[in-house]
């Protein structure tokens, strides 16, 4: 086998150990996306969970342990926290609550809201 020859089979060699080589780096990197993908999906939902029980913990403190009419800044909080999550479908209720012109429609509204913020959190 002349010089020539043996240079193509090394340069063969070479180019093929490459090829097996970005091959392995191009599955590992899709496959590593694929679990980050998972662990960014995973933390939006603990975010939406945590919010979801924090304002879930704000309404019962300060609107249905509440003495009394709820104030004004307790009411931004609570609607702040509500915009916050980001849910429209939770906004929605929200403002059905906020919305009610009798007390019992109220009632029927907080036990919706409860509700869906239970549902939300067991997604």
């Amino acid at each position: 086998m002349n010089t020539i020859a043996k240079k193509r089979i090394a340069l063969i060699c070479l180019i093929g150990g490459l090829v097996i080589i970005a091959t392995y780096f191009a599955l590992r990197s899709m496959i590593l996306g694929e679990r980050l993908s998972n662990i960014t999906e995973t933390v939006v939902v603990e975010k939406m969970n945590t919010d979801i029980v924090a304002f879930t913990r704000l309404f019962v403190d300060k609107i249905l342990r509440a003495e009394g009419e709820v104030d004004f800044e307790t009411r931004l909080t609570l609607e702040n926290a509500v915009r916050a999550m980001k849910d429209d479908e939770i906004l929605a209720q929200w403002n059905r609550f906020v919305d009610s012109k009798s007390e019992s429609t109220a009632q029927e509204e907080v036990k919706n809201l409860l509700s869906m913020l239970l549902s939300k959190m067991s997604e």
